[in-house]
């Protein structure tokens, strides 16, 4: 199976991705594709999800298909250029991830008005 991921920026969530031979769940939800034969195109249209940027097909026995990837702020420079993914095993697909998020700052002291003396300067 070959995945190509088609970047959005967006806070939602990473998605889980999970191959069972010709069956991709997409976090949770299975799309089988076995019917798909070689040469043959699935639309993302007829496809009843969000998920698929891109046209499906089987192109020397292999599914090659598109899917939608949200990135986070803090994305790293493979989520934002991804590269193909050429799965050819049973199991979850790792997916590129995240730059590490920034540390949050120490909490500054909370300002005290200072009582005015009588000195003069």
């Amino acid at each position: 199976m070959l995945i190509i991921l088609s970047p959005v920026r967006t806070d939602e969530p990473e998605p889980k991705f999970v191959r069972q031979g010709d069956v991709i769940f997409i976090n949770g939800q299975p799309f089988d594709f076995r019917p798909v034969e070689e040469g043959d195109i699935l639309p993302a249209s007829a496809i009843a999800s969000d998920d698929f940027h891109g046209d499906v097909t089987r192109v020397e026995g292999e599914i090659h298909l598109v899917l939608r990837f949200p990135y986070p702020a803090n994305y790293s420079e493979e989520q934002a250029f991804p590269a193909p993914i050429n799965v050819d095993f049973d199991g979850p697909i790792a997916l590129p991830q995240p730059l590490p998020r920034p540390l949050e700052p120490e909490p500054l002291p909370p300002v005290t008005a200072e009582e005015p003396t009588n000195e003069q300067h």
